[in-house]
């Protein structure tokens, strides 16, 4: 027994409406190696990022002054088409910070699907199972960052069967 590896891994992204112009999105994840929070503020309705926090309890390599610096330089970046490429930038090529830079994705995306609220809210009724999924695997189609961001719409999930990814929606033959 002394040889199995134990390892468990948990987050959750929270998002919070402040005011009628702020929303705040938080990022915990806690797992063997690490126990770690980003906060994304955002100002609406551009969905520019205000402020960012971490906190940071336990990480697998030392965590300096820098992960501070870097993560600051997403202020000011609008959360929208090409965030998700200036994000990797901000990272470059810190692999001990990708986590972090992980999270504070996670925060943007929570923002993004917090809008999606509303949709969810008219899907159809889980009586008729085909009507269902095709709701929402058109909704996926319409919306591809929703794509493996929950289980429900992880890859091998029947609601998002026959979405290629790599073809931005395209239908797998």
């Amino acid at each position: 027994m002394g040889h199995l590896l134990i390892f468990s891994r948990n987050r959750s992204t929270v998002v919070e409406r402040i005011s009628s112009e702020c929303m705040k999105s938080s990022c915990v994840l806690r797992d063997t190696f690490i126990d770690a929070l980003v906060e994304v503020t955002v100002e609406l309705p551009d969905l520019e990022i205000t402020q960012v926090n971490h906190q940071v309890r336990r990480w697998k390599h030392p965590v300096g002054p820098e992960a501070e610096e870097m993560l600051q330089h997403a202020i000011g970046v609008r959360i929208g088409p090409g965030m998700l490429k200036i994000i990797q930038g901000l990272g470059g090529n810190q692999q001990r910070f990708r986590e972090l830079f992980f999270m504070l994705e996670e925060c943007c995306q929570a923002i993004i699907l917090s809008f999606t609220k509303e949709v969810l809210v008219q899907s159809p009724r889980p009586t008729d199972a085909d009507a269902s999924r095709a709701f929402y695997n058109e909704m996926v189609r319409e919306n591809i960052r929703l794509y493996n961001r929950c289980a429900a719409f992880a890859p091998g999930s029947p609601l998002v069967e026959g979405i290629d990814i790599e073809g931005n929606g395209a239908e797998n033959s």
